[in-house]
Formats: structure tokens, sequence, C-alpha cells
């Protein structure tokens, strides 16, 4: 899809959004880091947006997320823990990174739809599996259940992506088996 020179533009331009932003990363920085001459990036690409917009195409820039990747027997704990599994192997601390790095005003009209696109995937699993599940869990809203667990499994990742193991030595199997645990004596029926 991509020469090697641009495929270069592109990993250089994505490494530095992560490290300082969207706003923050030149063309001047982007060229340094790829290892070429600033008026290359302008021959492979109009500009800084093109190339992150670009980027946001290929799979290791954009966490596609369907339903069809969440499968589930009807038990919840092994369900939830299955679901929070294939959400972190789509949403890894470089994907939020990447996402933080490109919220700025210029871009996020151009780019909110794909960084919306995996958590309301999620979202949406979430409440069709509780609504289907309503025999066994507590009688509740099921969309702020969902939201809940989404933002438990997101800010697990998020804060991962900004602190490393500074803030929990947890590793994140320990960390999908207690916190589904505790979410799940949470909302069962008694």
């Amino acid at each position: 899809m991509f020469d090697e020179t641009q495929s270069k533009i592109i990993q250089a331009t994505m490494d530095l959004v992560m490290e300082r932003g969207y706003a923050s990363t030149t063309t001047k920085d982007i060229a340094r880091r790829a290892g070429i001459n600033e008026c290359t990036i302008f021959r492979k690409f109009k500009g800084k947006k093109e190339i992150v917009l670009s980027a946001m195409q290929l799979p290791q820039w954009n966490p596609k997320l369907s339903e069809e990747q969440f499968s589930y027997v009807g038990d919840l704990e092994r369900d939830l823990c299955a679901f929070a599994r294939v959400y972190m192997e789509r949403v890894t601390p470089r994907m939020v990174k990447v996402s933080i790095g490109l919220r700025t005003p210029e871009l996020y009209p151009d780019t909110a739809e794909n960084i919306m696109e995996v958590p309301r995937v999620f979202k949406g699993v979430l409440v069709k599996y509780f609504t289907e599940m309503q025999d066994q869990i507590r009688e509740t809203d099921t969309e702020s259940m969902a939201m809940m667990f989404l933002s438990m499994n997101f800010g697990f990742v998020f804060l991962n992506a900004s602190f490393g193991r500074k803030l929990t030595e947890l590793e994140k199997e320990e960390y999908i088996a207690n916190s589904v645990h505790i979410f799940v004596e949470g909302i069962r029926k008694k």
C-alpha cells in the first residue's frame, strides 16, 4: 500500500505524535526522525495531516474491533474476562498514546470516528451481553453497567500508558481476573 519511504514517514510521524502530540510535531522533526529530507515528505504526502490520516488506515495504528471478536458461554466471570482480554489486545498503551496525541482541534474532526469506533463497538457488545444475561444479574441499567465495565478496562490501559509500572505492579492478567471478579460480585443476583 505504501512504499518504504512513505512507511518510514508514517512510522516517524506516529512515534512523534505519541511522544509530543500532533500540534508539537513538525515536518522538520518527522524528516529528521525518518532520516529523509523534509521536501521528501511533501513529495509523498500533502502534509502532516495526510500522513496521520493515512496511518489511521493501517491496522497497527487503528485497532479495528468487531462484534464477531466477542464470544461467550453464559458464565459472567469467564465471559467478561474474555471480553476484557479482547479489548486490551486491541486497546494497547500505544493506541491510547496515539489517540491522545491526535486530539487536537485541527485533526480531531477527521479522526474522531476512528478513535470512537473501538469504545462504541465494545459498549454495544456489553449492552447486548448484559441484556441477554438479565436472568443472572441484578436489575439495573445495562448501558450504565456497560459504561462502567468499559471505563474500568480503559482506565487500566490509560494509566498503564501514562505511568507504566509506577502506579501499579499488577500485570494485565491479574488485573483482569481480579477486577472482573469484583465487578461480577457486584452485579450478580444473590
